[in-house]
């Protein structure tokens, strides 16, 4: 595994973590974070002066993180 891999996987993990704290201990609704994740995917699209590639990475892996959890969170809803 090289050193974007494991960056990647470093940040996925701690977003996700940071994802499931912020449930478990606030008052947090899905919409809060179906609204982190539309800037986080504004954010993304902005990158017109270059953020380079580590920055690129924890991007990606904070959009995957965010986007797993809601899926997660919609399925319990659904009772899958």
């Amino acid at each position: 595994m090289d050193w974007r891999e494991l960056k990647y996987n470093e940040t996925f993990e701690q977003e996700a973590r940071g994802l499931e704290r912020r449930r478990a201990l606030t008052a947090c609704a899905i919409e809060e974070i179906e609204s982190l994740l539309e800037s986080l995917y504004k954010l993304d699209g902005d990158n017109w002066i270059g953020r380079g590639e580590v920055q690129d990475i924890i991007m990606a892996a904070t959009i995957a993180a965010y986007e797993r959890f809601l899926a997660e969170w919609r399925a319990e809803e659904r009772g899958a």
